[in-house]
C-alpha cells in the first residue's frame, strides 16, 4: 500500500497530515507513506521529526498582501507540476491525499491526470477554489462541517472532522499537570495566547501593549510568539515571573491544560483542537487567509455560543477588554466549555484513514 499525503506551509495544515499518517500506519503497519510539501516550509523539517520521507517542491501562495510578489508563480506552479508528475511515476501511490497548503494541488492534480485516486481533506467551512476545482474528480472530500454541499458534490462529502494530535486528542493531563509543567502558579487565573505555529503580529503587539496590565490583574500568560517576535517578547517578559514566552509550543497538550482562556488565531486545526480541550477561547482570524476561511471557521462557533471573536482590525482596542471580561464570567466560560465539547471529534484520523484504505484497496483489486 503506497500513499502520498501532499500539503503544508503551516502547523494547521502539517499536524493534520501526521495524524493521518500515524492513523494509517497503525491500522496497516506494512503501508508505505511519502509527505510532499513546499520547500523552504517547516513540514521540511517538521515531518521528519515524526520520521517519516518527504520530498519539496518549489511552490508558494498566492501572495494577497502585496501583489507584486506573486510575478514568479505561475513559473513556479509549471515546475511544481512537473515534479509532480515525476513523483507520481517513481512512487506509484495508490491513492493521493490533500491536505491543504502550497504542496497539495500540484500534486492531486497530477495524480488525477494519471487516474490515480485522490482524497481531499477540507478543513475549514469555506472551501478554496482549489479544492472546489479538484473536487470534481476526487473519489472522497472529508470535511469538519455541515452544509459542504455548497462547495462540493453532496455524494462524495464525507464528514470526519478535522485530525487533532494524538497528545491532545487523547490527553489526561489536568490543569496542575500543564501548571507544574510550566512552573507556574496554579492559584492564579492562565491565558494562553497562540498565534498559530509562526504566530500572530497583531496579536502579539496586543499583548505586548498591555503585558502589565492583564499581569497586575492576576492573571499569568503562556505566550506562543512564533520566531519573528520571539526575541521581542522575550525582552518585554524579562523580571516578570507572570509571563512564559515560547517561540513554539510541541507540548500543546500540557499548554491547553494548564489555560483557562485561550486567544487564538481561528484555523481549522485550533478550532478543532480547542474544540476537544473546551477551553473558553477569543478567536482572532486571520485577515488575508484565503477567502477569509478563518472568519468562517470562528463564526460557525460564536453562532453556538461556543467562543467570542476579535477582528484583526480591532485587536489593539478590542482583544484585552474582551479577555478581561470572559475570566470574569465564570457562566460564560461555563457555556462555552459545554458548547465546544459538543462540537469534538476525537477520532477523526482514524475516518480519514480508514476512508483513504479503503480507496487504495480499490485500485489494488
Amino acid at each position: 500500500m503506497r500513499i502520498i499525503i501532499a500539503g503544508g506551509g503551516t502547523g494547521g495544515h502539517i499536524f493534520p497530515a501526521i495524524a493521518i499518517a500515524n492513523a494509517i500506519k497503525r491500522i496497516n503497519p506494512m503501508a508505505k507513506i511519502l509527505f510532499v510539501g513546499a520547500i523552504g516550509k517547516m513540514e521540511m523539517e517538521k515531518v521528519p521529526q515524526e520520521g517519516y520521507e518527504i520530498v519539496g517542491l518549489d511552490i508558494a501562495g498566492f501572495n494577497r498582501s502585496n501583489i507584486w510578489k506573486n510575478f514568479s508563480l505561475p513559473f513556479k506552479l509549471l515546475k511544481s507540476l512537473w515534479k509532480a508528475k515525476s513523483i507520481i511515476r517513481s512512487f506509484n501511490p495508490n491513492v493521493v491525499v490533500g491536505v491543504g497548503g502550497y504542496a497539495s494541488f500540484p500534486m492531486l492534480r497530477e495524480a488525477q491526470k494519471a487516474m490515480v485516486p485522490t482524497l481531499i481533506q477540507e478543513q475549514n467551512s469555506f472551501a478554496g477554489k482549489s479544492n472546489q476545482i479538484l473536487a470534481k474528480h476526487a473519489k472522497a472530500v472529508c470535511v469538519a462541517y455541515e452544509k459542504m454541499d455548497q462547495f462540493f458534490p453532496s455524494k462524495k462529502i464525507v464528514l470526519t472532522g478535522n485530525p487533532v494530535r494524538a497528545a491532545i486528542a487523547h490527553s489526561k493531563a489536568s490543569r496542575s499537570d500543564g501548571q507544574l509543567w510550566l512552573n507556574m502558579n496554579p492559584e492564579k487565573k492562565t491565558l494562553l495566547v497562540v498565534g498559530g505555529s509562526l504566530g500572530a503580529k497583531s496579536i502579539n503587539e496586543a499583548i505586548d501593549k498591555h503585558l502589565e496590565e492583564l499581569t497586575n490583574d492576576g492573571i499569568q500568560i503562556v505566550w506562543q510568539t512564533g520566531k519573528p517576535y520571539h526575541s521581542v517578547a522575550n525582552q518585554r517578559a524579562t523580571n516578570n515571573g507572570a509571563v512564559k514566552v515560547f517561540d513554539f509550543i510541541r507540548e500543546m497538550d500540557l499548554a491547553y491544560a494548564a489555560a483557562d482562556v485561550v486567544v487564538s488565531r481561528a484555523g481549522a486545526l485550533a478550532i478543532a483542537e480547542l474544540c476537544i480541550v473546551a477551553k473558553p477561547v477569543v478567536f482572532v482570524p486571520y485577515p488575508y487567509a484565503a477567502e477569509d476561511h478563518q472568519t468562517s471557521n470562528a463564526a460557525a462557533l460564536v453562532m453556538h455560543n461556543a467562543a467570542e471573536m476579535v477582528r484583526d482590525s480591532d485587536v489593539m482596542e478590542e482583544l484585552i477588554p474582551k479577555v478581561k471580561l470572559l475570566f470574569k464570567d465564570e457562566l460564560a466560560q461555563s457555556v462555552m466549555k459545554r458548547n465546544l465539547k459538543s462540537m469534538a471529534i476525537t477520532d477523526a484520523d482514524d475516518r480519514i484513514a480508514n476512508r483513504v484504505l479503503n480507496i487504495a484497496k480499490e485500485k489494488t483489486s
